[in-house]
């Protein structure tokens, strides 16, 4: 039910993921292939609707049973094949030998889990497309609103918040294309016994009419694919993880990517910081004064999750033989635990986003907090004229140094700085700026006028706009993802 799993609780995903969702997918799968079957002529139609109407009373089959029977086989697939078959005599016994006819267990499992995660990241895309579509128009809103930018978790130079939004965008429609693109490809499962579909050819004999088709296995596997609505593979996959190992990336990219997206939240949340807030905060048991960024927590717990629930599921490519013990195994929950930590961050990232709270002026007075040292870049370009790089950069180094050390403002250590230093060589030979003369002796190096403009922080954004108006170029996703 996710009492300790509030990241995923509650969603479309948890719901699609969970036992009900898995023997639904499982029935899906056994009734896919017996009507696969018999659009071959390789089983009469009527054991097709038998089955297919038996396999649509999932509340026949109990989870917690089928669960604990499991264990006698290692896999659910086993003792619900059972149940199925006798469900199908009860409406027609004739059909009953048509249940699971040439198939493998993990043909079945394989298949349903194709289904689960089919239907899992068809609610996924669509909350990744609603918090792209909300990026966009944060982004578009404050193009040019100046913030600081931080590195090493210092102020750096300037930036804007609609460089910053943009950029999670991105990342947002990185993680889709990627997921859409997995989605497209996740295949159907059939191979039978060791992955050579000889028992369909077998049955095919059995019944007296012509020798099967060498490639009997290919239609089979394509007709298959279209009774379920997934990828027809090239070969059977039972050892050969390709699609688990890409959705695995998919999920571990996705909920990076939303996790980049929170961490930037948690941290220009903070109180000393306040540059932004969810828009409704949830409280504190202790704290009545508090509206804690849960939506963002919860993102950024499942961010740090699911990238070791992917290493499982790579590490599961080293399988042996035809068909594995463990390997096959190690996969379903950690898989299953992605697909739902992945969904809930999607869930929480368009809440997010569709009600998040910019505070300009709060950026702006965070700007301003460090007296213009945020701008020591551009004085460092602009010193370099005067005095050359290094000089200036050591001239920017004495003048920070100062405005900690003696509590000054940074125009007067820097003119005290920067006429020191021209003091102690002659200027000849300097090059002047092309708006400033050579600054005599004793009067300011630079005018008030131009210091105040090196000193602008909205002022030193370079291409922040350009970058903004560049990025919101891509395309948005097609409508119909948006429910």
């Amino acid at each position: 039910m996710g009492l300790l799993a509030p990241s995923w609780a509650g969603s479309a995903v948890a719901g699609l993921t969970g036992d009900a969702g898995y023997l639904r997918a499982l029935l899906d799968a056994e009734a896919a292939l017996t009507r696969a079957q018999a659009a071959l002529g390789l089983a009469p139609q009527s054991a097709a609707a038998a089955v297919t109407a038996a396999a649509a009373e999932p509340h026949r089959h109990d989870a917690r049973t089928l669960a604990l029977r499991a264990r006698a086989a290692g896999n659910p697939v086993v003792p619900l094949v059972a149940d199925l078959t006798a469900a199908v005599a009860d409406r027609d016994p004739g059909a009953a030998a048509y249940v699971h006819r040439g198939a493998t267990s993990q043909d079945i499992l394989d298949t349903a889990t194709m289904l689960v995660c089919a239907r899992a990241l068809d609610t996924v895309l669509p909350d990744l497309a609603r918090t792209a579509a909300a990026l966009r128009r944060t982004a578009a809103e404050h193009r040019d609103t100046p913030m600081a930018g931080r590195t090493l978790t210092q102020h750096a130079v300037p930036t804007t918040f609609g460089l910053k939004a943009a950029g999670w965008r991105s990342l947002v429609l990185d993680a889709h294309d990627r997921l859409a693109s997995v989605r497209a490809a996740l295949p159907v499962q059939l191979g039978g016994a060791a992955g050579t579909l000889a028992a369909f050819h077998a049955y095919a004999e059995a019944e007296g009419g012509p020798p099967p088709a060498p490639d009997l296995g290919s239609g089979l596997l394509a007709r298959y694919a279209a009774e379920t609505g997934l990828a027809a593979p090239a070969l059977p996959w039972h050892t050969l993880r390709t699609p688990v190992a890409d959705l695995a990336g998919a999920l571990a990219f996705t909920a990076g990517a939303l996790g980049k997206l929170a961490a930037d939240v948690l941290t220009l949340s903070r109180t000393e910081l306040g540059e932004l807030a969810e828009g409704s905060g949830g409280g504190s048991s202790a704290m009545p004064h508090k509206a804690n960024p849960v939506r963002a927590t919860l993102i950024a717990a499942a961010a740090r999750q699911v990238p070791g629930l992917a290493a499982v599921l790579y590490g599961s490519l080293a399988a042996e033989d035809e068909r594995p013990a463990g390997a096959w195994h190690a996969e379903w929950q950690p898989l299953r635990d992605a697909l739902r930590l992945t969904g809930g961050a999607a869930r929480d990232a368009a809440e997010l986003t569709a009600h998040l709270r910019v505070r300009p002026h709060r950026m702006r007075q965070n700007l301003d907090a460090t007296g213009g040292l945020v701008v020591t870049e551009r004085l460092v370009a602009a010193l370099t004229a005067l005095t050359g790089r290094a000089e200036a950069r050591r001239i920017l180094d004495t003048a920070a140094r100062r405005t900690a050390e003696r509590d000054i403002e940074l125009p007067a250590a820097l003119d005290e700085a920067l006429n020191e230093a021209l003091a102690t060589a002659p200027c000849e030979g300097r090059p002047a700026p092309s708006d400033d003369p050579p600054a005599p002796r004793g009067a300011p190096a630079l005018s008030a006028a131009r210091l105040r403009q090196l000193l602008d922080p909205t002022d030193y954004l370079g291409s922040a706009g350009a970058l903004v108006d560049r990025a919101l170029e891509r395309p948005e996703h097609p409508a119909q993802e948006l429910p």
